[in-house]
């Protein structure tokens, strides 16, 4: 399967898993488990998307909207839509375009892109690539030399915050990944990468563009003194030496002076302490249940993270999105914005820059429909009191 025409998706797809449905069919078995997987018995993953089932919606009738007014601001950012594109690694695997075209589709449709430090396009060419803000999300790959680095550069070209992700001492038990051998795709000799042959040359499509990009990309944005860019495949051996710790977002917080936001974080108790260490915002997020299996959904999470802030940091709210009416959702129990990643991660995996464009079109779409059939005219007017929670939330 080929690189799909705007045409074309817009007029066959109509939902984010119209989007997921081709992007299987696109790529290959390995490279989609590694998109749509979760970690362990995926029960984390599952419940990130069924736990929006558990709120409904209190609409109020006999009331003209005639136009929504969709905009929000976050960071003193005005983006024209309450949804962020997350950091997802790896993207370029996904689409030879990967962050630079993800960046473009967000920056056109008003809204903020966070690069992933797990990124096959450097941190200069995705800032150039996108008209809106873009952010750079930390991990301590290469050690504390090789991310001070990556620092000054986003901070040189203008990126607008530094999210730092706190939920990775070590990568999750991915077990498509291991049943499917991701690494010695990535990294094996042609011999060990002989088994995905079938699999491979039956995704014609996936492959020509990964041959014309250059095969496994190297991290441009992990540069380790010494020794260059980081290899693909050390990433998940460098979790384990990479830790961001509480003393970490100190000595982050002396070397970049904009705004810090904190993702990972479930509790109550991590919130408060990543406002006291400094940061301006925080993401209520189980990393997509790619890490720890059988914690809270992020959105059963989010009332208590919410409660606890207290209006001292802005929160966002990251997992599950697969609808607009979740953006709603979510912005009722108290986030400012979602992020979302696997959504638009389809759409690349499809056609590229076209792809994420149509899943921010669907989203969007979405959004401005609910809003009209709750009878609210803004994301500024939505509360609690157009939803109903479980009462333990």
């Amino acid at each position: 399967m080929t690189n799909l025409s705007r045409a074309a998706i817009s007029s066959r797809v109509v939902s984010i898993a119209d989007l997921r449905s081709l992007a299987r069919r696109r790529l290959p078995k390995a490279v989609f488990d590694y998109l749509d997987g979760g970690a362990e018995g995926e029960v984390t993953l599952r419940e990130n998307c069924r736990v929006f089932e558990d709120v409904t919606f209190r609409p109020r009738q006999a009331v003209t909207v005639p136009g929504c007014e969709l905009r929000t601001r976050f960071l003193g950012l005005d983006l024209s839509f309450p949804s962020l594109l997350a950091p997802v690694g790896y993207s370029r695997l996904m689409h030879p375009g990967g962050e630079v075209a993800a960046a473009r589709a967000a920056g056109l449709a008003g809204t903020a892109y966070i690069l992933s430090t797990v990124s096959g396009h450097s941190l200069e060419d995705v800032k150039a690539s996108s008209s809106g803000p873009v952010f750079y999300q930390l991990y301590l790959l290469g050690g504390r030399v090789a991310a001070e680095g990556a620092i000054e550069r986003a901070r040189a070209v203008g990126f607008s915050a530094l999210v730092v992700t706190i939920d990775t001492p070590v990568a999750g038990m991915r077990e498509r990944d291991s049943r499917n051998g991701v690494k010695e795709l990535l990294s094996g000799s042609l011999l060990a990468k002989a088994r995905f042959l079938p699999e491979i040359v039956t995704h014609p499509g996936w492959l020509a563009g990964f041959l014309f990009d250059g095969g496994v990309p190297k991290l441009p944005n992990v540069v380790i003194p010494g020794r260059g860019p980081m290899p693909l495949v050390d990433v998940s051996a460098a979790l384990a030496t990479s830790a961001v710790c509480w003393e970490d977002l100190r000595w982050i917080r002396d070397r970049w002076h904009g705004p810090i936001v904190v993702k990972g974080v479930l509790t109550g108790d991590d919130a408060r302490r990543a406002v006291d260490e400094g940061a301006a915002a925080v993401v209520v997020s189980n990393h997509g249940g790619r890490q720890l299996d059988c914690v809270a959904a992020s959105l059963k999470a989010l009332p208590e993270v919410v409660a606890a802030v207290n209006g001292r940091a802005e929160v966002l709210m990251d997992g599950g999105i697969r609808r607009g009416a979740d953006i709603v959702k979510a912005i009722c129990l108290g986030a400012r914005a979602v992020l979302c990643g696997r959504a638009y991660a389809y759409g690349l995996a499809v056609s590229g820059e076209a792809g994420v464009t149509r899943a921010l079109e669907i989203l969007r779409a979405d959004v401005e429909r609910t809003l009209r059939l709750l009878g609210c005219a803004s994301i500024a007017a939505l509360d609690r009191s157009y939803v109903s929670a479980p009462p333990n939330w």
